[in-house]
This record gives structure tokens, C-alpha cells and sequence, in this order.
């Protein structure tokens, strides 16, 4: 079974979501996107772990208000 999910793998280049993954080890999703590119785009230099604490706190605020969970494709 481990060699069909090797050559699956292979075949879909290793994951089939378009998220990229950072040097970390955590995957770039869109939020996380948007929000460096507004940094670039006015200028600011926040780290890349206080973006993160940011989008989580928002994301979670998201969650509380409305109930909904977001997609983790958009904020994980």
C-alpha cells in the first residue's frame, strides 16, 4: 500500500492542494498570501510569525461570530 501511495505521490508531484509549503514546514495559505503581499505593497516588515499570529487570531474571531468554520485551504 505504501508504494501505490509513493507512486501517487509521484505522479501528483507530491500534494495535489496549491498550497505552497515555507522552509518552515507550515503550508502558505490564501490569507497568509494576502497579507504579504500588502506588506510588500505598502511597505511594512512584519515577520512571518506575527502575520501567522495575526491570521489565526482573526480566523478564530471569524469562527466564534458566525459559528462557521473557515476552509483551510483559505486560513488553516
Amino acid at each position: 500500500m505504501d508504494a501505490l501511495k509513493d507512486q501517487a505521490s509521484k505522479f501528483t508531484g507530491g500534494s495535489s492542494s496549491g498550497e505552497q509549503k515555507q522552509s518552515s514546514g507550515q503550508k502558505e495559505d490564501y490569507v497568509d498570501k494576502g497579507v504579504e503581499s500588502a506588506e510588500k505593497k505598502f511597505g511594512l516588515n512584519v515577520s512571518r510569525e506575527q502575520n501567522e499570529a495575526m491570521t489565526d487570531q482573526a480566523r478564530e474571531m471569524f469562527e466564534k461570530q458566525t459559528g462557521k468554520d473557515v476552509p483551510d485551504k483559505v486560513s488553516n
